[in-house]
């Protein structure tokens, strides 16, 4: 009951330790402020009614608790034994590797789409979003480039091929995260600016998303088959759902076409290939979600029908109409 009344309290230091960990002038410090996020993370998604939420949460304090621990020896490790460049090296892998294990990212990432079944919209949000802001931010810091470029590869690729097969909308939205992580690994080595565009882009984009299916009680693509929704939140669905996969007339591709931009310029064709077959491979799920709902309208079932409140509607179509708008905005921002 603690816990259930006070989650305002353990947002805010939520907020808070993400402040620490990103304004501290110290590894330690660092540390710290990743160990204060971990213990207001976890009371916001235990529920003792909910044994799937009871074991994410104790999942997510094993996994977290382990890197805390890697990242910790690592930093005492540097303080006192480091002095030679193949150890410098290492220690950079071994320091990036701690902070992919935190933001779920691969070959870490069999912990997040588990974790992830067991949460409710809003802290599969927050998940996606903003407890990636530390340890991009730290990873930032030390980063090893070609050990990192070959992570963004494969997160790309294993982020398209392992939402293919997904019938539950949490692990489908979790490997679109893992598949959008390799996108923001290579815009924060490109540019913090950057990372930061392309962060709140698809954070705003995930937020709708988020906002609709928690909004429709929907946790299974089936249920978005059968219920009969109104036709805006059917073309709502489909326009942040292109938006997301990055298709050029929305405003997801901006921040996709400037990393490609850039990766052309500096000849990494190989890797903007990648990139985008992959990109393709997500759009092609995105479309299989909304595909059955938009084309066949015969079901009429009177006691599924969804009624939703206007204000719900007003907002889902303000943010669609922004994603319309990225089609003016990424014609001309490079003439």
């Amino acid at each position: 009951m603690y816990f259930t009344s006070n989650k305002m309290f353990f947002y805010f230091i939520l907020l808070f330790s993400t402040l620490i960990s990103i304004s501290s002038n110290s590894w330690l410090g660092c540390w710290i402020g990743l160990e204060i996020n971990l213990l207001s993370f976890i009371p916001l998604i235990s529920n003792s009614k909910n044994l799937l939420s009871s074991e994410a949460s104790l999942k997510y304090f094993l996994i977290q608790s382990i890197s805390s621990i890697n990242f910790l020896f690592l930093i005492i490790f540097n303080m006192i034994f480091l002095k030679n460049f193949e150890m410098n090296n290492l220690f950079s892998i071994l320091l990036n590797s701690c902070l992919l294990m935190k933001m779920g990212s691969v070959p870490f990432h069999f912990w997040f789409p588990n974790i992830m079944e067991g949460l409710s919209w809003l802290n599969c949000f927050i998940l996606m979003t903003w407890q990636k802001i530390s340890p991009m931010i730290l990873l930032s810091y030390y980063m090893n480039n070609n050990f990192l470029i070959m992570i963004t590869i494969f997160n790309t690729i294993i982020g398209a091929l392992g939402g293919i097969n997904q019938s539950s909308l949490r692990k489908l939205m979790s490997f679109s995260s893992i598949n959008n992580l390799g996108w923001m690994l290579i815009a924060i080595m490109i540019s913090e600016n950057l990372w930061l565009f392309y962060l709140m882009m698809y954070s705003i984009l995930i937020m709708i998303m988020c906002y609709l299916f928690n909004m429709l009680n929907s946790f299974f693509i089936n249920q978005l088959f059968i219920m009969n929704f109104h036709y805006l939140i059917k073309m709502s669905l489909l326009i942040n759902f292109l938006s997301l996969g990055g298709l050029p007339p929305f405003l997801g591709f901006l921040p996709k076409w400037i990393i490609i931009n850039f990766l052309m310029n500096n000849n990494l064709f190989i890797i903007s290939f990648i990139f985008i077959m992959m990109s393709l491979i997500v759009l092609f799920f995105y479309i299989r979600i909304v595909y059955s709902s938009i084309m066949f309208n015969y079901l009429k079932l009177k006691w599924m029908k969804i009624f939703i409140k206007n204000n719900s509607l007003i907002f889902i179509n303000m943010f669609s109409m922004l994603s319309l708008l990225g089609l003016i905005i990424s014609t001309f921002i490079f003439f």
